[in-house]
């Protein structure tokens, strides 16, 4: 099982420190770094930043919207971001949710799965290097009646395939998933409901032909180090309850419907209750301890390692790690920790 790193959202103050961090995986063998986007920084400038700084680590958008960009617009970025970075870059790509998509992009969320599929089918055929010919539901290429003409990418990536990744939750995006990327980017993963994940997955692979066999696992878990296994669990509360409180309207929520589906129907309403009514500290309080330490890897170096051997038994490929804290040692510490928890569960 490999190990990676997630830098998150740029310019939340410690941007200086990212780069620190990502020196650091890259010195340590982490095998990717991930950066983020949302409505704030993009992840394609980050990613280029982090390349330029770094020699060995892979550079992956976890990930880059699809609201935000054409198909083809998204296939000259990460051709170039291969090229800058000599070959090292992951294409991870997600609908994002319905108040990011039209309330920021102005584009509607409709029809998530079509659209991403095509989506997928337009980068590949720009990537391939071949003429630009499409006609689907949701974009046709040229545009009839009209000047243009099918053009192929004039960049040469170093590689001839670039590894795409789709972030996904619901069963049938899992599905498709399986079906269309080369990997799957997660987030709170629990070893103990693996199924709610791998199995649509499974299903996806096989409706192409294909099993899990060379397909990359890669869920983000937050990483917490310290002796105290509460006050590490503590420390995460504030992000489940944003996730699973606020990120998304009462009516479509894609993270508190997972965790109805792992079997915190009831805490899911409280937390989503309180979160909207602006009571962060209620919300915060009412995530079980049992969600964050399924998810998570909080405790010392012995624990983390115990937890790591589950994931791995899971299935998972890639660990893609969310060090906690906000000082830089804090997160080199989490950092060094994943490597040595890795090595003493026997996984490296």
């Amino acid at each position: 099982m490999r190990l990676g790193i997630n830098l998150g959202y740029w310019g939340l103050g410690m941007d200086a420190d990212n780069i620190a961090v990502a020196q650091e995986a890259d010195r340590l063998g982490y095998s990717v770094c991930w950066a983020a986007e949302a409505y704030g920084s993009d992840a394609a400038t980050v990613l280029s930043f982090v390349a330029a700084k770094t020699e060995r680590i892979d550079v992956g958008s976890a990930i880059f919207q699809i609201p935000a960009r054409t198909p083809a617009m998204t296939a000259m970025t990460a051709a170039t971001l291969d090229t800058l970075s000599g070959g090292r870059f992951r294409l991870g790509l997600g609908v994002s949710g319905p108040q990011v998509s039209e309330g920021w992009y102005g584009v509607r969320f409709d029809k998530p799965l079509a659209r991403t599929r095509e989506y997928v089918e337009i980068i590949r055929k720009a990537m391939s290097r071949e003429r630009l010919v499409h006609e689907g539901e949701h974009w046709t290429l040229p545009l009839p009646g009209g000047p243009g003409k099918p053009i192929k990418l004039t960049v040469h990536p170093v590689r001839e395939h670039i590894p795409l990744y789709i972030a996904a939750i619901g069963p049938k995006n899992l599905e498709q998933t399986g079906e269309i990327a080369d990997g799957w980017l997660g987030i709170f993963f629990a070893p103990e409901h693996a199924g709610l994940s791998l199995d649509p997955l499974k299903a996806g692979r096989a409706r192409a032909g294909k099993s899990l066999e060379g397909f990359d696992l890669c869920p983000t878990v937050n990483i917490a180090v310290g002796e105290d296994v509460k006050a590490a669990a503590d420390a995460q509360r504030s992000y489940a309850a944003l996730y699973i409180g606020g990120m998304g309207s009462k009516e479509k929520n894609f993270y508190n419907q997972l965790a109805r589906r792992m079997g915190y129907e009831q805490a899911a309403d409280e937390i989503q209750e309180k979160y909207l009514a602006k009571d962060y500290a209620g919300a915060a309080a009412a995530v079980p301890h049992d969600l964050i330490d399924a998810t998570s890897l909080i405790g010392d170096t012995a624990r983390i390692a115990d937890r790591m051997q589950a994931y791995a038994d899971a299935g998972i490929t890639t660990l893609t790690l969310a060090p906690s804290g906000f000082t830089l040692d804090e997160r080199v510490r989490a950092l060094r920790t994943g490597v040595e928890a890795l090595e003493r569960a026997g996984l490296a």
